[in-house]
């Protein structure tokens, strides 16, 4: 019983990412204010790095020691190694999630100061606006 509870609320927050993503993704690309898609950005990385992380959890099953999953023996035996192998979590999401943190806060500052330059420049920050005042820009150049 207590093992399809855990499993129902891993799908649950496995349905609920995929949601978060799909909203995320309509605000990135249908909403014309810079400062929404940076926000929709940004929840969509996190989300993205917490699926990732996910992909790496075990479920716990009945019977199993809840103990670390740290190899003591400096020469195990098979049996040690087997009982490692069903408590230990595969590190690479991990670390992968850890580097795409970085990353991600690299973007986000950058296109914070993009945000602010064009701001600056433009005075808005409605790419549907800042559209318009290129086009009046290039007539004028012309003219």
């Amino acid at each position: 019983m207590g093992s399809e509870i855990q499993i129902a609320m891993y799908m649950t927050v496995i349905l609920s990412l995929y949601i978060n993503i799909s909203i995320c993704m309509y605000g990135v690309i249908s909403k014309p204010n810079l400062i929404k898609k940076l926000i929709s950005l940004t929840i969509l990385q996190d989300s993205i790095n917490m699926f990732l992380i996910l992909i790496g959890y075990r479920l716990w099953r009945p019977g199993i020691v809840l103990q670390p999953p740290v190899l003591l023996d400096w020469s195990p035996t098979s049996e040690v190694l087997k009982q490692f192998l069903e408590r230990a979590v595969d590190p690479l999401p991990q670390a992968l999630v850890l580097t795409a943190i970085v990353i991600g806060l690299a973007v986000n500052i950058f296109l914070i100061t993009v945000i602010l330059h064009t701001y600056r420049h433009f005075g808005t920050v409605d790419m549907d606006e800042i559209g318009r005042l290129k086009r009046v820009v290039i007539v004028e150049e012309t003219a």
